[in-house]
């Protein structure tokens, strides 16, 4: 297999000098380094991209292009809160000037800026954490949102499209259906039953014109959330290989699914209330100090509906993965993806049992 040293001399000037290329992070989709280079502050990041799973690498390069250059060309961006830091990925081209590397075995590499003094949030510690990571999302939507969303490639398309997996759970039971369902299959089944006519709300506002499409993240929860290591604070979202056009709806209810969740996804025998309404509070308060003017009133008024479905779509994915033999997400033990679902699933009626609370928080940042 291609050596990163090698790979990593593409991306290097005449005068540099590499002193180390270390594994890097806990991602396990691209093989990931760490490059240093012979000045103290000269490192970099490498990756070679997984091309199985992004299988046009070359459009999320196109999309990190677009997004970089648009923010690069803001007179001041990072500027709705003065004197705060924050730092966007950018990509470091080759000696060719090219945004990526293809070895003579095909494997696609690139480099991207290297954000020092910061770590990823692996848990929500407090309100303190859960206010910075509404507000890294918020300042992603705030920086992102006058981009045109048709200037981007859809890298994953039918993500997050609820009627897409709901036609690939139906085709996947038809042929499940031999099979005896445990207790916890039942209980899945019936709350994908009573609660499917519902579910495409988000996808009937795009289709009746009453949700915009803008640019989002895809992917926001927390561990792609970076801190400064001194004072807390977000200074970057990381991981936009998911960056694409969508609803910024998408990129909230996901990002509260991730962050409101007090058991985690593999917890077992979830109950009680799941969703924790001052994390919800936290985020939004962060949220809405950066990206309240990106948001309309049609958004406003499908908010609930967004946090509500995200974590319906994640028991979905699971429950149906689990039904084909756990051949997406990764698993321990058989039964994991099942009780992800169900967890998920219970994640869902936490928030149903408090709609009035949520409404009222939703009402409440709506009006900062």
């Amino acid at each position: 297999m291609y050596l990163p040293t090698k790979a990593a001399e593409n991306f290097i000037g005449p005068d540099d000098v590499i002193l180390t290329v270390e594994k890097y992070g806990r991602g396990v989709i691209h093989d990931t380094y760490l490059v240093k280079l012979r000045g103290l502050a000269d490192s970099f990041i490498l990756q070679r991209m997984n091309t199985y799973v992004f299988k046009q690498p070359e459009r999320i390069m196109h999309n990190l292009r677009v997004v970089g250059e648009h923010i690069r060309n803001l007179e001041k961006p990072a500027e709705s809160n003065a004197g705060s830091r924050w730092e966007m990925l950018h990509i470091i081209p080759t000696g060719e000037q090219r945004d990526y590397f293809i070895d003579p075995e095909g494997g696609f590499w690139r480099a991207l800026s290297f954000i020092s003094g910061a770590y990823p949030l692996e848990e929500v510690a407090g309100l303190d954490n859960a206010r910075e990571i509404g507000r890294a999302l918020g300042k992603f939507h705030h920086l992102t949102c006058n981009i045109d969303p048709k200037l981007l490639h859809d890298t994953l398309p039918g993500f997050h499209n609820i009627e897409f997996y709901l036609k690939r759970y139906d085709l996947v039971l038809s042929n499940y259906a031999s099979k005896e369902p445990v207790n916890a299959d039942l209980y899945c089944r019936e709350f994908i039953a009573g609660r499917r006519q519902w579910a495409p709300v988000l996808e009937n506002g795009r289709k009746h014109g009453k949700l915009q499409m803008r640019v989002i993240h895809g992917d926001p929860k927390i561990n792609n959330i970076m801190l400064d290591e001194q004072t807390g604070r977000a200074v970057s979202i990381i991981d936009l290989d998911t960056m694409k056009p969508g609803l910024l709806l998408y990129d909230i209810g996901d990002c509260l699914r991730s962050c409101c969740n007090v058991i985690g996804e593999d917890a077992e025998n979830p109950a009680g209330d799941l969703f924790d309404l001052e994390r919800c509070s936290s985020v939004l308060s962060g949220y809405m100090t950066e990206a309240r003017k990106c948001l309309t009133g049609r958004d406003f008024a499908l908010f609930y509906d967004a946090i509500r479905l995200l974590p319906f779509e994640l028991g979905l994915r699971f429950y149906t993965d689990y039904l084909e033999d756990n051949i997406y997400f990764k698993t321990d033990y058989p039964v994991q993806n099942l009780n992800r679902a169900v967890v998920q699933f219970r994640l869902v009626e936490s928030i149903e049992q408090q709609e009035d609370r949520i409404k009222s928080l939703i009402e409440k940042y709506c009006l900062m």
